[in-house]
């Protein structure tokens, strides 16, 4: 295991979510909601523009943790709080998020990490924590 002392910071994962990247999570997951491709119907229900689902939102978050373990499969709970969608633009910038984790307690062999998801200064996630296997 790497280094697992409280107040050690994760390197970050920077990461750029396209109107096709929405498009392939949809067909795997099943989740063809308007909102994730239309902005007719994103705009008709107050949003600013297509959102990225939250679960892929999720998912990429959890790649900060899994990308600095040894075994992805030392990740033994994840939980996060939807607090603002990620907007992404139809063009070929699309949106970019940025991942950070920091190790905030170290105890009884886990380790609890706190997750930071920022679309532009947006901070998109609230109460992302990570608890991994600290041995």
């Amino acid at each position: 295991m790497k280094n697992v002392q409280v107040g050690f910071e994760l390197p970050s994962l920077t990461v750029t979510v396209r109107r096709e990247d929405l498009v392939r999570y949809a067909g795997a997951g099943g989740d063809f909601n308007p909102i994730h491709w239309s902005d007719r119907m994103a705009g008709a229900l107050g949003l600013p523009g297509v959102i990225a689902h939250g679960m892929l939102t999720m998912a990429l978050a959890a790649r900060v943790v899994t990308d600095w373990l040894d075994d992805p499969a030392d990740l033994v709970e994840y939980g996060v709080r939807f607090t603002k969608p990620v907007v992404v633009p139809d063009d070929d910038k699309g949106a970019t998020v940025t991942f950070s984790a920091k190790v905030d307690k170290v105890a009884d062999g886990l380790a609890e990490l706190d997750i930071t998801a920022l679309a532009g200064e947006e901070k998109v996630l609230g109460r992302a924590r990570a608890v991994v296997r600290a041995q």
